[in-house]
């Protein structure tokens, strides 16, 4: 179905030339679903370029508004695109949206009370209770959101969990998991983890589906449309090359992403075996949960 984004958005338009085939929205109406994506990746445009992908694929007509921190000045994106493209919180704070996602940020090693933008992030998770209708948090976002409703804290791996692994379903017949196969395969980047048994033992959650490699990947706040998803879902082919190359560079200690390349070989390409269901899964959480 159709999207809308901010008119002039590059990464629109490098979606296109992927060979993507998108509807472009220039007008909306009451059936349009306004989505907030409140984009704390360093990379910018490659992350909207990846929600752009998956939520153009839904069956519903989508608007998606940038939204950016107050109180955080993004290092690689310029000033010119933030100011352009995106809006602060303090513009958006009395609008009513039917969706929000808050993406994963480089700062896992980091306490949540050290990050400099914690207070207007609490901020914003208290905003979404009364102004937006289901919240997806994604990759830290979900570690943060975790520990900020129910206390439940992340730990230290001791190596990069970084590759694509097989995960299992906890209960087929929730609809966020519609249509899915009994095994999916989701992309993980991350130096900390959530423990199951802290998950399970929260009664206000439930745990959709989880991977005896990567550990717990979809949790739902029970009694609301708000989803914990520890993976990246929405990363493109080439986003674990690209991370891989990028470490491999800097002379950081980096193993090959796991379940990746063909046949484990960097020369090789990625195997794509992941994009289907991400875009079953944003379409399921458009129909089901973001729409009213």
């Amino acid at each position: 179905m159709p999207i809308k984004v901010p008119t002039g958005l590059p990464a629109l338009q490098a979606v296109i030339d992927e060979g993507c085939e998108i509807e472009v929205l220039t007008t909306t109406t009451e059936k349009t679903l306004k989505i907030v994506l409140l984009n704390l990746m360093p990379m910018k445009e490659t992350t909207e370029a990846d929600f752009i992908r998956v939520l153009s694929t839904s069956k519903e007509e989508v608007e998606l508004v940038l939204m950016k921190l107050d109180t955080h000045t993004p290092k690689h994106a310029t000033p010119e695109h933030m100011q352009r493209f995106y809006k602060g919180f303090s513009e958006l704070r009395g609008s009513k949206f039917d969706g929000l996602i808050i993406t994963g940020a480089p700062i896992e090693k980091i306490a949540f009370e050290e990050v400099t933008y914690w207070p207007e992030l609490c901020e914003i998770f208290e905003w979404a209770k009364s102004n937006v209708t289901s919240t997806l948090f994604i990759c830290w976002a979900a570690q943060a959101g975790l520990y900020r409703k129910f206390g439940i804290q992340k730990y230290l791996l001791p190596s990069k969990m970084f590759g694509v692994f097989a995960h299992t379903l906890n209960n087929h017949n929730h609809p966020l998991v519609k249509d899915f196969d009994h095994i999916i395969y989701v992309p993980h980047s991350r130096h900390t983890n959530i423990m199951r048994e802290d998950v399970v033992a929260e009664e206000r959650l439930e745990l959709l589906s989880e991977s005896e490699e990567s550990g717990v990947y979809i949790m739902q706040e029970r009694g609301t449309r708000n989803f914990f998803i520890t993976g990246h879902s929405e990363y493109a082919l080439y986003t674990l090359d690209s991370e891989h190359k990028r470490d491999v560079h800097r002379g950081l200690p980096i193993n090959i992403p796991t379940n990746y390349y063909l046949n484990d070989d960097p020369s090789q390409p990625p195997m794509n075996f992941w994009q289907g269901t991400a875009h079953k899964l944003f379409n399921n959480w458009l129909s089901y949960y973001a729409k009213k």
